[in-house]
C-alpha cells in the first residue's frame, strides 16, 4: 500500500554492513532496506531525504544487530496493507531464534494452514522489515535456502544466516546453554509483544 507524501520518515545510517536505510510512521518500523553494498544517495533515492522524526528506537537495534551484538527486536512494526494471512506469517517468522531456521512447510502449519507453504513464501517475499521480521530464516523443507526478496538475493539470505551462525556460537561459548535458551526466549517474547501490526 502507498503511503501518502509526509506520512513515513526516512533514517539512513552506517552499520557494520555498510549504509542502512528505513523508513518509519508514527505506528513504527515500515520499511528496511538491508546494507549489502547500497550506497546512501541510492537509500535517499528509494526512501526519501532522511529526516529528523523519532525512529522508534530502530537505528540503534538495527546496528547493534549488524555488528553481532544484538540477537532480537524490540521496535513497533507499521504493517498497514497487510493481508490477515500476511500479519499471520510474520508473526511466527519473528518467533524463529536466532541462528535457527523453519521451513516455509512448518510456517503455514503454524498459523494453522498447512498446505498453504507456497503462500508463505510469497508473503516472506513481500515482508517490508527483513531482518526484524527475520525472513532469511525460512527455509525449503529439504533444507534449501529458497528465495530471498531482500537486496542481495539469497546470497545475502545465506550471509545472515552464516553471520548469525557465527555469532550465536560466540554467545553459547560465553554463557551456559540454559542461560542462552532462556535469552532466547526472552527475545522472542519482547518482540512478539511490541510488534504492533496495524491498517490504515
Amino acid at each position: 500500500m502507498k503511503r501518502k507524501a509526509g506520512e513515513s520518515q526516512a533514517h539512513i545510517f552506517r552499520t557494520a554492513w555498510g549504509w542502512c536505510g528505513i523508513s518509519v510512521t508514527r505506528k513504527g518500523l515500515a520499511r528496511l532496506i538491508i546494507p549489502d553494498g547500497v550506497s546512501r544517495a541510492e537509500l535517499a533515492r528509494l526512501l526519501g531525504a532522511p529526516g529528523a522524526k523519532g525512529a522508534h528506537g530502530a537505528v540503534k537495534m538495527i546496528g547493534d544487530y549488524f555488528a553481532g551484538r544484538k540477537r532480537g527486536f524490540d521496535v513497533p512494526v507499521d504493517f498497514t496493507g497487510a493481508t490477515a494471512f500476511e500479519r499471520a506469517v510474520y508473526r511466527a517468522a519473528a518467533e524463529i531464534p536466532y541462528a535457527s531456521t523453519a521451513s516455509y512447510g512448518e510456517i503455514a502449519r503454524r498459523i494453522g494452514r498447512p498446505g498453504a507453504a507456497r503462500a508463505v513464501g510469497m508473503a516472506m517475499s513481500r515482508n517490508p522489515v527483513p531482518v526484524v521480521v527475520p525472513c532469511h530464516r525460512v527455509v525449503k523443507t529439504n533444507g534449501g535456502l529458497g528465495g530471498f526478496s531482500a537486496r542481495g538475493g539469497v546470497a545475502t539470505k545465506e550471509r545472515l544466516l552464516a553471520f548469525e551462525r557465527k555469532h550465536a556460537a560466540q554467545f553459547v561459548n560465553a554463557v551456559d546453554k540454559a542461560a542462552a535458551r532462556r535469552y532466547h526466549k526472552r527475545s522472542v517474547r519482547a518482540f512478539a509483544d511490541n510488534v504492533h501490526l496495524t491498517d490504515m
